[in-house]
């Protein structure tokens, strides 16, 4: 989104197919410590630890926002900021800043917790719905089978995915194609 916004996003990443992908989806790819002197507001979705720290904040510039929406509050190092801050202050309603020893200030969102859930209003509802659609169609997809489905992991069926995408276009008021008889035939006509 940010970047259809205008922004220019860079993506760190440690899995080589994740990178490639940022890489075929237009975005720039680097180590964090590169990025780190880039970026203006960094947001972390990795569920790790110390993604941003000590490391990030040496190159990071004057006035750097950190959030994270990815796990806990463990992705971006608060307790560094907060043993190592000259000053910290309460900038506005839901961000701390840390204004650093070497005149550097840093903003963190939500003390590095999940910035949707602990400084936003939840889950938008434009994607709940279709959550809450998910699940209904999950548990009556179980109660459709029970006794047939082995004791596993089971994935949703993709038709159940579908119906419910299609049920969400159409309630926005969107069409999309569907196939034709004939491509129907062609399509299955493949094989391996």
């Amino acid at each position: 989104r940010a970047k259809g916004l205008g922004a220019k996003v860079i993506v760190t990443e440690i899995d080589p197919i994740k990178a490639v992908e940022a890489v075929m989806d237009g975005f720039s790819v680097m180590p964090m410590e590169q990025a780190a002197g880039q970026g203006d507001f960094f947001i972390t979705v990795t569920g790790c630890t110390s993604v941003i720290d000590h490391r990030s904040y040496a190159g990071m510039k004057d006035g750097a926002i950190l959030c994270n929406a990815g796990h806990f509050n463990v992705e971006v190092d608060v307790a560094y900021l907060e043993e190592n801050a000259k000053e910290v202050f309460t900038a506005r309603q839901n961000i701390k800043g840390y204004r650093m020893k070497d005149g550097k200030t840093f903003y963190v969102i939500a003390e590095g917790r999940l910035v949707n859930l602990a400084a936003g209003d939840g889950h938008p509802a434009e994607i709940m719905d279709m959550s809450f659609s998910l699940q209904a169609s999950a548990a009556y997809y179980l109660v459709k089978n029970q006794g047939k489905l082995t004791e596993k992991l089971i994935p949703l069926p993709y038709e159940v995915d579908q119906d419910v995408a299609r049920t969400k276009l159409s309630f926005m008021g969107y069409e999309i194609d569907t196939l034709s008889e004939e491509q129907r035939k062609y399509l299955d006509s493949w094989q391996v």
